[in-house]
């Protein structure tokens, strides 16, 4: 990467930053401070729900803006609070949940709310909810409010053929990807991207989208990766994103983001 003068990084987390075991590395700490103090502004853009980064604002020393949600919900690290909301309407949530079911039966659904999260009965997370408000019953029932996320999992397709699919048959009403490589699908509100949220935090900071070098590792990175001036893809990244990817550094628990944000701040 030559010395361009990247003003903002934005990077995903899970499996981009995070390390297969959960943890951030000391060193990619060490490099996230470096580069703030070297005048570079910090995005942590993720699917996860605002509920999930108190460890990471925590391991971080709160540094940074996190893009939650795939860019529904804005959250500010420092104050762990919710700034912004992009959220889908009810109406289109049940919508979407029967559109869905005709193509793909055996489908189960989730909402992310802000806050909350409510699930069908058979469907299966695989994280603790600790004293999250949480609703159970029927996707009918639980979508009655608007919500940042909708999830919907399949236990049998797989991931790629169930994400095309679903692309097909909703055809831009809401915005559908997936960051797991299991068949999860994840839904927003129509236009709502990591590209489209990051876009306007970097437009509020003054930042054009060629100062900006965007890390990622699976599809929903993929349009924040084609709107950032730079692309950098981690070692263990889908193929997807390892052929759109200006660099590929390495994997994330080799410390890939901590390589290139230590040569920016050294180049600043």
């Amino acid at each position: 990467m030559s010395a361009a003068p990247y003003r903002l990084a934005a990077t995903d987390l899970d499996g981009t930053l995070i390390r297969t075991d959960g943890t951030v590395s000391r060193r990619t700490c060490e490099a996230m401070r470096a580069a703030e103090a070297a005048g570079i502004v910090l995005a942590l853009v993720t699917g996860r729900p605002p509920r999930w980064m108190a460890p990471v604002a925590a391991a971080t020393g709160h540094t940074g803006i996190a893009v939650c949600a795939n860019g529904a919900l804005l959250y500010d690290l420092h104050t762990e609070t919710v700034v912004d909301a992009t959220l889908i309407e009810a109406d289109t949530l049940r919508k979407v949940v029967a559109q869905l079911r005709e193509v793909a039966p055996g489908l189960t659904f989730a909402a992310e709310y802000a806050p909350g999260f409510g699930h069908e009965p058979a469907y299966r997370h695989h994280w603790e909810l600790g004293d999250t408000d949480v609703r159970v019953g029927p996707a009918e029932e639980i979508l009655d409010r608007p919500a940042a996320k909708l999830l919907a999992r399949h236990s049998r397709m797989a991931c790629d053929e169930l994400l095309a699919l679903a692309v097909e048959v909703l055809d831009g009403q809401v915005a559908v990807t997936s960051s797991s490589k299991e068949a999860l699908l994840e839904i927003s509100a129509p236009g709502v991207t990591k590209a489209s949220a990051l876009a306007g935090l970097a437009a509020r900071a003054g930042i054009p989208a060629a100062e900006v070098v965007a890390f990622g590792d699976m599809p929903n990175d993929l349009p924040m990766l084609a709107w950032a001036g730079r692309a950098v893809a981690v070692a263990n990244a889908h193929p997807k994103v390892l052929a759109v990817a200006d660099e590929v550094t390495a994997s994330n628990d080799e410390d890939g983001v901590a390589l290139v944000l230590e040569r920016l701040a050294g180049s600043r």
